[in-house]
């Protein structure tokens, strides 16, 4: 079985490698970083034909110590962060050396027809990409010296100017950084004024959940999870990132200006539809097969789902060179981290319930049909308060589905910048792979597989219901609400290329 795709445990410190980790997944796509020794690897990079998004950044990356995943698919907001100034720092890093286009964050003008070169490219990429996981990771700065040592490029060639590759790389990864200080994240904990014991990511809004983990006050609002840790103790979940919704989108100013429809069936007063929509639940965890397992679990995983099975397919079957490579990536980077924004600013807003805490609000000690947990199958006996989802929920509120608005956007952006739906993914997974019932599920080897970005999109969304985390509204919402922003991304994104301001 592939390494990628073997159980990882939750690391603490999750917020500082989550880039890490779902660029990791994409470079073990290219044989040669599987095949080759990692020394082999970096030496053999040729900077005139080679590609070093796929060839150097991500190996250094895959090499780094301690790369996990969260258990319940609540580091997206990390992931999609942390990706936006590594992967936009790229795109103002070439930005000069193409005909036409200008940066994200800066403006570094440009350089003659000469210098546009694949060197160039691939020197500015691997300069930026050294200045901002030095920043946002600094734990693994050895690793990204090392990085820089094995290619022959000096790590201490701190120049910054528009005349070099050298100087263009390091300029865009500090005006990135500096473009996006500030920026309502609180990636370094210094939002509020803090300076001392700062908390990274930490929650300045001033977010209180109506529930407590212990007591359910409002069935309608979402309630924490008390969360096993697999060794004796448990911890109580916390919205991660509530500010996520106040940070700086790129291609729009303020969340609030897209329309939802609230999620009325998850109004308790509304009992019919509230019990309507948890018997719905109840059904698809009943109805569970390995194939929708393993589609939960391979949609749960980001890295896995967008970073290796969607972004790595692409760029391999694709042949998409460093800079073909580098507008792709910001184009669905944009989308996601623009879709993740105007998610979390619903999720704020609407505070809904999850289906968990909805099952034992209405069947409390009564008997109800499901899963009946991991190597179980579908029980008759289980009760309600007993029932658990077959993924664990991810700690923030339920109304709008992040996974699938995610999906969505990604998988409308693909499709406009490559003007085709159509791509061949597939994804094995051996038997008895499965994280939640290993050496049970599946029962037999299975690949899944898409050949249309819409396909793929469907069953993402589709997946959270039969994992037991959303309910029907939260998914079949987005199918109307994330796709525009991956036409967003992509329109802005060409405007950057054509030379727009």
């Amino acid at each position: 079985m592939p390494s990628f795709m073997r159980p990882r445990s939750l690391n603490s410190r999750k917020w500082a490698i989550t880039v890490c980790a779902i660029l990791s997944l994409i470079v073990l796509t290219v044989p040669a970083a599987v095949a080759m020794p990692k020394k082999a690897v970096r030496a053999a990079f040729d900077f005139d034909r080679g590609n070093a998004v796929s060839e150097v950044v991500f190996p250094a990356l895959a090499q780094a110590q301690g790369v996990t995943i969260s258990a319940d698919g609540s580091d997206v907001t990390f992931i999609v962060d942390h990706a936006l100034l590594l992967e936009l720092s790229w795109f103002d890093a070439i930005a000069p050396y193409h005909p036409k286009a200008v940066g994200i964050f800066s403006n570094l003008g440009r350089r003659p027809p000469s210098e546009n070169t694949n060197r160039n490219k691939n020197t500015a990429v691997i300069y930026a990409s050294y200045r901002i996981l030095n920043k946002l990771i600094p734990e693994f700065s050895a690793q990204w010296r090392n990085m820089m040592n094995s290619l022959g490029l000096d790590p201490d060639a701190g120049q910054e100017n528009t005349d070099t590759a050298i100087g263009l790389g390091n300029l865009a990864a500090r005006r990135a950084l500096e473009a996006r200080s500030k920026d309502g994240m609180n990636r370094f904990g210094d939002e509020g004024g803090s300076r001392y014991n700062t908390e990274p990511y930490g929650d300045y809004t001033g977010y209180v959940p109506v529930n407590t983990a212990y007591q359910l006050r409002n069935p309608s609002r979402w309630q924490p999870a008390i969360v096993s840790n697999n060794n004796g103790t448990f911890t109580v979940q916390q919205f991660v990132t509530p500010q996520m919704g106040r940070a700086k989108p790129i291609t729009f100013d303020d969340p609030s200006q897209f329309r939802l429809a609230p999620p009325r069936d998850s109004d308790h007063h509304n009992l019919e539809a509230y019990r309507r929509q948890a018997n719905e639940v109840l059904a698809a965890s009943a109805a569970l097969t390995d194939t929708q397992k393993m589609t939960a679990e391979l949609f749960n995983d980001k890295f896995l789902s967008l970073g290796f099975a969607a972004t790595a397919t692409v760029i391999a079957q694709k042949g998409l060179d460093v800079e073909k490579t580098v507008h792709f990536v910001a184009t669905v980077e944009v989308a996601s981290f623009d879709t993740t924004v105007a998610v979390w600013y619903q999720k704020a807003r609407f505070d809904a319930v999850r289906p968990f805490s909805a099952i034992r609000y209405l069947y409390g000690d009564k008997r109800v049909r499901a899963w009946g947990g991991p190597g179980k199958g579908t029980v008759d006996d289980i009760t309600g308060k007993e029932w658990r989802s077959y993924l664990r929920t991810a700690n923030h509120p339920e109304y709008p589905s992040g996974s699938a608005a995610l999906c969505l956007a990604f998988a409308q952006a693909s499709r406009r910048y490559f003007g085709t739906d159509a791509i061949q993914i597939a994804v094995p997974w051996q038997a008895g792979s499965s994280k939640i019932e290993p050496g049970v599920t599946p029962a037999h080897d299975i690949t899944l597989s898409w050949n249309t970005w819409t396909g793929f999109a469907q069953d993402c969304g589709m997946s959270r219901l039969w994992a037991g985390v959303h309910f029907p509204a939260s998914i079949k919402e987005m199918a109307g609400f994330a796709p525009q922003f991956g036409e967003r991304a992509f329109t802005f994104v060409q405007q950057k290329l054509n030379g727009g301001r």
